[in-house]
């Protein structure tokens, strides 16, 4: 039997107004919040990249509701391959990233397996044949972390230097954004 947020997953159109009205009834319903990030990583499941699209704009309001799903998050990032669930996703972690790294009351906490996970991902995002939404959330996500790992903005550099010819505009705009920001 079909859950009644798993129903409207269903019936959902990627129109960016139908996104936000199912993203606004999870934010009133909160305990749909776990079955969402389940179908979100569910690769199996139909609607697995709806869920993630609606993920992501929940995660803008209530990022802190991700603080007790964390480990689940962060440790399947890399079972993503469909496109429109990554898309989302890698903007989330680029979210969490910047939130961990705020320091303030609102912060969420990644643990240092969780940062080696998002690093993960983010690396294979970038030099995977991922679509350049993707790419641009994990360059910036990853030039964030570099700032407290030394060994990261070294790679990036050569990653981007080496595959800037090769892409389009909007990643030439982040790649060149962020170069700058590594000289």
């Amino acid at each position: 039997m079909s859950s009644e947020l798993q129903s409207k997953l269903d019936y959902l159109k990627a129109y960016r107004e139908n996104r936000l009205k199912i993203a606004q009834e999870v934010l009133e319903n909160k305990d749909q919040f776990k079955e969402l990030i389940s179908i979100s990583f569910s690769p199996l499941d139909k609607n697995n990249h709806k869920a993630c699209w609606i993920l992501e704009f929940v995660s803008y309001e209530e990022l802190i509701w991700l603080q007790p799903h964390l480990d689940f998050f962060c440790s399947n990032l890399k079972i993503l391959k469909d496109e429109s669930a990554i898309r989302p996703i890698a903007k989330i972690v680029q979210l969490l990233v910047k939130s961990h790294y705020k320091k303030n009351e609102n912060s969420l906490l990644l643990s240092e397996e969780n940062l080696q996970h998002c690093i993960e991902a983010s690396f294979d995002w970038l030099i995977n044949d991922t679509k350049v939404a993707a790419k641009a959330y994990s360059i910036r996500t990853l030039y964030i972390l570099g700032n407290h790992y030394d060994w990261i903005h070294p790679e990036l550099q050569i990653i981007l230097n080496k595959d800037y010819a090769d892409h389009s505009a909007a990643y030439k705009a982040v790649a060149r954004e962020v170069l700058t920001k590594l000289k």
